[in-house]
């Protein structure tokens, strides 16, 4: 009942802020009784804006370790709604557990399946094994799809901007009909249902998500210029992305870059980055790129944090040099970022935490294990 309690009274004290900050069409859920909740991910207010459509369902919900690190705000996270910790870049099994014993005891569970926030707008294929998990959970599983969320905070981006954001369930399915289906056909119906592609939405809603200085912080997440494919030599000012070569696009209120070329969206964009960073992998037999400045530690038991120390991080070809340490990229088993300027990864029963400072971009770094991963280690 407490628990219930704190719930409505969260549910009330943001429905008027998220409102007016998002222009949110929440659509209600009315399902009876506990349920696992599979959500696409844009930002870091997804929970809030997600909530909202279920006011009278306490959520547990499954949340990066790194909030449980946080101090007070930790303390507060814990109180209201009782996340279920996941560690990015490590195993999920603990998770999984956790999920499965919230349900059994009555409770609700959300999961953002892809993982991650978007970089560019385009959702990301969930987890393989999530249909697996939805058929063991025994509880009805609701789909729930955020429209338009994308634009109103890239994940990148300094500053919000306010627009139409809507959210609500798409699917509603019952434990007999998941029993009914595979754990694969399951994440492939999973998939359909949270699929979203913010630059489609906007090619016939044209819908205007008014903020200031909206191409801030564009660097973070897309490092190489689309002109000159030179890497770390553009940034973004005020409303325009700029690089030293002479590019100079204007970030629209709806999203697209003015003139549209050399690229037309982040989702364009995206592609010619990967393609690149698949290249430059495939090419350079030694160092790629390094960054100086960046925090090494090792997150233990109890989330307890040991710093290893500063020093410059280097990405050869076939590993992660820092600090004197080695990491090959073929025995780092999970890797994965929070926002921008965190980035976990595992080796092992070893977990590590790389944090930057101003003006370094780490998202080059996961990309390049990507597609190491991608193609076998090789």
């Amino acid at each position: 009942m407490k628990r219930r309690k704190r719930w409505a009274f969260l549910c009330w004290l943001l429905r008027g802020f998220l409102v007016r900050r998002f222009g949110l069409e929440s659509v209600p859920c009315t399902l009876e009784g506990p349920c696992l909740i599979l959500a696409n991910h844009v930002t870091n207010w997804d929970p809030l804006l997600l909530a909202l459509s279920f006011p009278d369902k306490p959520i547990r919900f499954v949340a990066s370790e790194h909030i449980f690190r946080r101090g007070l705000l930790s303390r507060v996270l814990s109180f209201l709604v009782a996340p279920i910790p996941r560690k990015k870049g490590a195993s999920g099994a603990d998770t999984v557990m956790g999920v499965l014993r919230a349900l059994k005891d009555g409770e609700s569970v959300c999961i953002f399946a892809e993982g991650d926030a978007t970089w560019d707008g385009l959702s990301h294929p969930v987890f393989p094994a999530t249909g697996k998990l939805a058929r063991m959970a025994g509880a009805p599983l609701v789909t729930y799809r955020l429209e338009g969320g994308y634009l109103t905070l890239p994940r990148w981006a300094k500053h919000r901007r306010k627009g139409r954001v809507r959210g609500g369930p798409v699917g509603i399915y019952t434990p007999e009909e998941l029993k009914k289906q595979k754990g694969p056909e399951i994440t492939a119906l999973i998939d359909q249902d949270l699929f979203e592609d913010a630059f489609a939405r906007q090619e016939t809603a044209h819908v205007r998500y008014r903020g200031k200085n909206r191409a801030e912080g564009i660097e973070q997440g897309f490092f190489l210029c689309p002109k000159c494919g030179e890497l770390g030599k553009l940034r973004g000012v005020g409303d325009r992305v700029v690089c030293v070569c002479g590019l100079d696009l204007l970030y629209t209120e709806e999203g697209f870059f003015d003139p549209p070329e050399p690229v037309a969206t982040l989702r364009e964009w995206e592609a010619l980055q990967k393609a690149a960073i698949a290249e430059l992998c495939k090419t350079t037999a030694d160092t790629l790129f390094s960054d100086a400045g960046l925090t090494l530690r090792e997150i233990g038991g109890q989330h307890r944090e040991t710093l290893l120390g500063t020093g410059t991080l280097v990405q050869r070809a076939d590993a992660l040099e820092i600090l004197g340490r080695r990491f090959e990229l073929s025995e780092i088993d999970t890797m994965a970022m929070v926002k921008t300027k965190i980035l976990l990864f595992t080796v092992g029963e070893r977990y590590f935490e790389i944090r930057a400072g101003t003006g370094r971009c780490l998202r080059k770094y996961l990309m390049v294990w990507q597609q190491n991963s991608k193609s076998g280690g090789t």
